[in-house]
């Protein structure tokens, strides 16, 4: 028997097939804190629980081309640097039938995601609250606009955590930060960005003494403007030389 004939017998109702989903992580910073947007689930299970969004993967679907259609349908974004965050398939994580979900991690600056929320209103921001500073993991809290806890869907609260233990574990040696930053920025913003993902404050000159000799700043000569005191220098990102 050849591989044709084998493929023409093979009878694939013989294993069990989990479905497939994506679910997004679409995550910024948001007055100094850890931000994602949230929708509410309109159906059952959960009815009326907060969770990233997501959805099943076609037959024919790729898994990246899954996950470019929720972040359009529903995120209202075109485009959007996406990657593979983890893959979640405890048996009972879905109480409909086992289903096996790729998270994806898509990181904001603020001006997208304020044009995210303004694109889909049934969007919500809420605050990514780490109570595990120094810990190598653990439970996240996730607070609404009025601070309120929010218990959310299925096991996205864990795939939150595993978003920003992700994020944590690549700040040192990445250049994760800068996207979520703006073209422009200063010295103060990227360490705002530093400290809501590691939640915990961090030694004002010694951080700019380690992002400036990573030699992955440059300085643009330009300042801040609207600044209520002495304006701050602008930078922008650039790959070290060394790279």
């Amino acid at each position: 028997m050849n591989e044709t004939d084998f493929l023409e017998e093979y009878d694939p109702s013989v294993f069990q097939r989990p479905s497939v989903a994506v679910d997004l992580v679409l995550l910024g910073v948001r007055e100094s804190r850890p931000a994602v947007l949230l929708v509410k689930r309109d159906q059952h299970p959960h009815a009326g629980r907060w969770s990233v969004p997501g959805g099943f993967v076609g037959i024919g679907e790729s898994l990246d081309a899954a996950a470019v259609r929720v972040l359009r349908d529903k995120a209202g974004m075109a485009h959007s640097h996406l990657e593979q965050l983890y893959t979640f398939g405890a048996v009972d994580r879905d109480p409909r039938m086992r289903i096996v979900s790729v998270a994806y991690l898509a990181l904001l600056t603020e001006q997208a995601f304020a044009a995210a929320l303004s694109a889909m209103p049934a969007l919500m921001p809420a605050t990514i609250q780490v109570p595990w500073a120094g810990e190598a993991g653990g439970p996240v809290n996730v607070l609404s606009p009025e601070n309120e806890v929010l218990a959310l869907a299925f096991d996205h609260a864990d795939i939150l955590a595993m978003a920003m233990l992700r994020l944590r574990g690549k700040l040192d040696y990445s250049d994760v930060a800068f996207a979520l930053l703006p073209e422009l920025f200063t010295l103060r913003q990227l360490q705002d960005v530093h400290e809501a993902i590691l939640g915990t404050a961090l030694n004002k000159p010694a951080f700019r003494r380690r992002q400036l000799d990573k030699g992955w700043l440059a300085a643009t000569g330009a300042y801040e403007a609207g600044a209520a005191f002495r304006p701050a220098e602008l930078y922008r990102f650039q790959h070290s030389t060394a790279d």
